[in-house]
């Protein structure tokens, strides 16, 4: 079994180690996890230049994005966790009174550490992150694993289980899972 993994929130503190990874070979250097969060305003203006200013200001003011994760003082991954309302429409069901929809958008980790047991505690500690941070619902939206694209949002298979529960949206599947004590149901 692999080491397990560290993770911190992504702050301004730990924006190199942030940065180091997403631009390593084979980073999401691509999109900067701003597909789900680039308002249509930012992405006319920006064009086709990189989307990082735009996460780097979101950052830099404050705003969740999700937690980078580390094994032996190395940034190898990343998870997109954050309230819902800090990314674009997502779909699904309206929060109902009381509650605080977190949404877990995108996985990363570094090809070498892709075996094992780490893309299962990226998932852990963003819904405990979340469960921290005062949500109640965590959002997924994962893909089947025979899908040619978006591997990022995790797969079907390694997303289910843990109390979560499908409901559809067209095109994809999305799953949430409670984030209060496992008697807490949504009506």
């Amino acid at each position: 079994m692999p080491p397990p993994l560290t993770f911190a929130p992504v702050t301004s503190a730990n924006w190199s180690d942030f940065e180091a990874l997403f631009e390593a070979p084979g980073g999401p250097k691509y999109c900067w996890c701003m597909a789900w969060r680039a308002s249509s305003a930012e992405v006319k203006e920006i064009g086709k230049a990189s989307r990082k200013p735009l996460l780097r200001e979101r950052v830099d003011h404050g705003t969740t994005v999700g937690l980078v994760g580390s094994l032996a003082g190395e940034a190898v991954s990343w998870v997109s966790i954050a309230p819902r309302d800090t990314y674009r429409d997502l779909g699904g069901p309206a929060a109902l009174p009381g509650e605080q929809i977190w949404s877990l958008a995108c996985l990363y980790l570094k090809r070498a550490h892709r075996s094992g047991a780490h893309g299962r505690e990226l998932i852990e500690a963003a819904i405990a992150y979340a469960r921290d941070s005062g949500a109640t619902i965590v959002e997924a939206y994962p893909v089947d694993p025979q899908s040619p694209s978006y591997a990022s949002w995790g797969s079907f298979r390694r997303s289910s289980g843990s109390g979560s529960r499908l409901w559809a949206w067209p095109a994809r599947v999305a799953m949430s899972c409670g984030c209060r004590s496992p008697d807490h149901t949504r009506s």
